[in-house]
């Protein structure tokens, strides 16, 4: 199977947890801070939470298209990715909450699963940190 490379972020980061970070487009130009300071600032985590819960959203709609089924304006997916320390190794786990209003809980749920399977987050993540996908 041939791999056809859609697009490459590409970023410059300095300073790690206390630097910087610039996409080479410059649409993205950042300061970082560690978790839980008050420097101003954002963190690895909320930046790994927003793309997933932005290409979680995609693959709910690849899905429902699948499926016949509309998603909501209103949907939303409020991703908590936790930074965890246990016997001195640091490592995330994460939960997916879904907000589908108007969705049947079960159609909810085929979607999510499906996104779940889908999403290249999601890929990414399985087996190597604990994910829960709760449905609002």
């Amino acid at each position: 199977m041939e791999t056809k490379v859609l697009y490459t972020g590409k970023t410059h980061t300095t300073g790690g947890r206390e630097g910087t970070s610039q996409s080479s487009d410059d649409q993205l130009n950042i300061k970082l801070s560690s978790p839980g300071t008050s420097r101003p600032g954002t963190n690895p985590e909320q930046l790994f939470a927003a793309g997933w819960s932005a290409c979680f959203m995609g693959a709910m709609g690849i899905a429902a298209s699948k499926l016949g089924v509309k998603v909501p304006a209103e949907t939303a997916v409020d991703a908590e990715v936790d930074l965890c320390l246990a016997d001195g190794e640091y490592f995330l786990q994460a939960r997916l909450n879904v907000r589908l209003p108007g969705i049947d809980p079960e159609v909810a749920r085929k979607l999510t699963n499906a996104a779940h399977q889908t999403c290249p987050y999601s890929k990414a993540t399985r087996g190597n940190i604990d994910v829960i996908i709760n449905i609002l």
